[in-house]
């Protein structure tokens, strides 16, 4: 078939599923840890470092010397008419942003062996991808020197928060590309750009310090979403652990050492939680929970070169729809949705997941800023304890890191019984399609279905691609397979069967980077696994150490796998099973890779952190499909010019106000504006007479929306939102959840500390009709807060 056929029938078939159906996502141990062997903490006695990020040289050295650095930089793609990746709904187009999106970067090297070192990124975005990661490897060999010669394949692992509230359009293969009119190079390379740039950032910091781990509880941040499945574990496995998700953050610390003792200069910590706090109905671009997270502790400690990674764990199968799971109308409305299938009176839609703040029809976001708070709250009352008591030093020269390409579509292995067993070419299940609590399908597909064949119009589509033989239908067992996608490549490759396999060691510290969504079991059988085998390892290669290994898993990461579930989960068939692509045997194959690949963390020579290990897979960058429409052109209304303000904002206000204007605008695709901002409040400093920005688009409580006014013409408006209320605790309202962690914005003088005379300022920029594009700006009347 010609290329142009092929296009136009894809676009075709693509465009009848897009219009009905979202397919990805709709909308001793102890408190769930494998024994960690540090300290652990719960109500911790508070002690601050000073202002000037200083801690106790007393209280947090006696580990080993490393070279340590942190960066941070924006990664925001276009805010608006770029479809949202995560809840895979081709309605949810972005409309502005409320918090830009970052990448995190953490080196960690050795002081001995320049090339013994490794690159950890957090990214606000939903995963890892494979196009992105290679993006990132290429432009740092392009760039030279150090970069080529010290960062590859084998030391950066590319990590993702999992936030629901981002612009897509960026991944490697078609499956994800689908809702979102396919792929767009603008969105891509500004997720690449800006994660290069964290790692140049954290390469020009790198100075020798010290990492230290702690750990502590964050009991009321999330919660399981499929707790049916979670039961299929066995009773004897489940017994070991007190919770069905991990409760417990793991942090890891870092300090610079300088002449005046042990500077802070970031922490990176892993928790498990779903970045589902923004509904599917939000169009302004967010961090979701980990992105308020992050952003209240760097501005806690008042350096803004201080940086907080808020690292995704074994996230599968939680939510951090903390109230559970409710019918939200129909018969059964405000009852609890079917605990077995998530059904309300047999269909999917109605059920939904309930944050703390439910109810208050803002999209989440009040629910989403409060599940960030909690996890902060945790991660700053730890930080806040720099005693010895609270934080186990990391020991040990080795750093080394390990990445191999593996081919889950063939890979036969040997389980710890002997049975031979295989995993399969990637496909999807049928709960596939009905979503989850956090956001539920189309057509009313059932998770753990009792009759699979329900929808003949999924029958149709997934004839669309390739049909499953009786070979693929019994390698992946109980799943009825919905789409083949690993067996699809028309136009090109669907879904990956190439994955990553990627562990990274300091000291006594293991990190394992999954490629997909662990659940919290498969989480902890796989830390578990790792943890064992390192301990067999270092005895069998006689380290000297004496530190029991600490081990922590983060992603989805460097390729986005969907879910990795238990074989016993995979049997239930609920949306995570249904969503583990490769079998079955899924998370025993990453089990076996990985503690196959473990020793050579303990080998005393070190790899080229280039080298490239098993058969790479494809990029596809240069071949995707896009449908998504550029900008033509931008024009102001006749007799008005761009900027214009077309409401003013009011010239007095009391603190907990929203603060509004709306502008002549134009289209924010014609420049991200990495590292600026569309929007800014100005306040006057009396004293110098002059105007200085105090918030941007990255604050929470300053909101930039834009919307077309005339397709026709290219006209638009930009409004843009002071909400104060985020500042002063008037967001919570008159019903407030148990207040247990205390609020970071309500402060003393508060109030007080908003007084003042301000303007808001928009930053523009209008595409011509021959394509120039011309910057402009403009300001809103004054205002005082009074």
């Amino acid at each position: 078939m010609a290329r142009s056929q092929i296009v136009l029938a894809l676009a075709a078939s693509l465009l009848i599923v897009l219009s009905t159906v979202n397919i990805l996502h709709r909308t001793p141990s102890r408190n769930g840890q494998h024994p960690l062997e540090i300290p652990y903490t719960q109500n911790t006695t508070v002690k601050t470092p000073g202002v000037d990020g200083h801690v106790s040289a007393l209280s947090l050295t006696g580990g080993d010397t490393y070279l340590v650095g942190v960066g941070k930089a924006d990664v925001t793609g276009p805010v608006v008419e770029i479809n949202f990746m995560g809840y895979a709904d081709p309605n949810q187009l972005g409309s502005g942003v409320r918090q830009r999106l970052y990448s995190r970067a953490f080196i960690i090297g050795s002081t001995e062996v320049p090339e013994d070192r490794f690159a950890y990124l957090v990214l606000d975005t939903q995963s890892g991808d494979t196009a992105v990661r290679n993006g990132i490897l290429e432009a740092l060999q392009e760039k030279g020197g150090d970069f080529a010669k010290l960062y590859g394949n084998q030391n950066i692992a590319v990590t993702g928060t999992h936030s629901h509230s981002g612009p897509g359009a960026w991944l490697n293969y078609l499956l994800p590309q689908i809702t979102s009119r396919g792929f767009h190079k603008p969105s891509y390379q500004a997720i690449v750009d800006g994660a290069v740039a964290s790692i140049v950032r954290a390469h020009e910091s790198l100075a020798k310090g010290h990492l230290s781990v702690g750990t502590i509880d964050v009991l009321d941040a999330n919660i399981n979403r499929s707790p049916y499945a979670y039961l299929a574990n066995p009773a004897e496995e489940r017994e070991k652990y007190d919770h069905d998700v991990d409760k417990t953050m793991t942090v890891l610390r870092f300090t610079h050492t300088t002449d005046d003792g042990e500077k802070d200069i970031g922490t990176l910590n892993w928790f498990p939680v779903h970045g589902t706090s923004m509904l599917g109905n939000n169009t302004l671009v967010t961090g979701d929970n980990k992105g308020v997270a992050a952003s209240l502790f760097e501005k806690s400690t008042g350096n803004t070169d201080f940086v907080a990674g808020f690292s995704q764990a074994n996230v599968g199968d939680t939510s951090p729809n903390v109230l559970g799971a409710y019918c939200e109308y129909g018969d059964e409305a405000g009852e609890l949705c079917d605990f077995k299938t998530s059904l309300c009176g047999n269909k999917t839609q109605p059920c939904h997941g309930r944050g703390p703040y439910w109810g208050r029809h803002d999209a989440g976001t009040a629910s989403n800023f409060e599940i960030g708070r909690r996890q902060f709250a945790a991660a700053r009352e730890l930080f806040d304890n720099s005693t010895s008591a609270a934080w186990t030093p990391v020991n040990g020269q080795m750093v080394r890191s390990l990445h191999h390409f593996v081919d889950l579509s063939t890979f036969s292995f040997d389980l710890p019984n002997g049975t031979l067993v295989h995993t399969c070419p990637a496909a999807m299940g049928y709960s596939f399609a009905a979503g989850t609590t956090d956001g539920p399908g189309a057509f009313d597909f059932k998770q753990a279905p009792d009759d699979p064949h329900a929808s003949p119009f999924w029958r149709v589509i997934g004839n669309r691609v390739a049909t499953p033989n009786d070979t693929q239908k019994a390698c992946h067992g109980d799943k009825i397979i919905l789409l083949d996608v690993g067996e699809s490549d028309t136009p090109y490759q669907w879904s990956p069967n190439i994955v990553d396999v990627q562990l990274l060691r300091v000291g006594q510290l293991f990190m394992i980077v999954s490629p997909g969504e662990a659940t919290t079991m498969a989480g902890r059988r796989w830390k578990v696994a790792v943890h064992d085998a390192a301990i067999k390892t270092a005895s069998q290669e006689r380290e000297t150490s004496h530190e029991k290994p600490i081990v922590v898993l983060g992603g989805p990461a460097n390729t986005y796998t969907h879910y990795i579930a238990t074989s016993e989960e995979y049997s239930v068939q609920r949306y995570e099973g249904a969503s583990t692509l490769y079998g079955p045997w899924t998370l025993d194959a990453y089990i076996s890779l990985t503690q196959s690949y473990l020793p050579e963390l303990f080998e005393r020579s070190g790899h080229l952190p280039t080298l490239v290990k098993g058969p790479q897979p494809p990029i596809q960058v240069n071949v995707s499909l896009s449908f998504i429409t550029p900008v033509v052109v931008d024009r102001a209304p006749f007799f008005k010019h761009f900027g214009g303000i077309k409401s003013d904002v009011k010239p007095l206000h009391k603190p907990g106000d929203t603060i509004f204007a709306t502008f002549v605008g134009a289209n924010p695709r014609n420049n991200l504006r990495l590292d600026g901002t569309f929007a800014a409040v100005e306040q006057f400093d009396y004293v110098d007479k002059v105007w200085r920005q105090v918030r941007d688009d990255g604050d929470w409580s300053l909101v930039f929306e834009w919307k077309r006014t005339s397709t026709t013409l290219g006209t638009s408006e930009v409004r843009i939102s002071w909400e104060t209320g985020w500042e002063t605790g008037d967001w919570r309202g008159d019903s407030s959840p148990n207040d247990a962690h205390g609020d970071l914005l309500v402060r003393k003088g508060a109030s007080d500390d908003l007084r003042g005379l301000y303007r808001l300022r928009y930053y523009g920029d209008a595409k011509a009709l021959g394509g120039s594009i011309t910057p402009f700006e403009s300001v809103s009347g004054e205002f005082k807060i009074v």
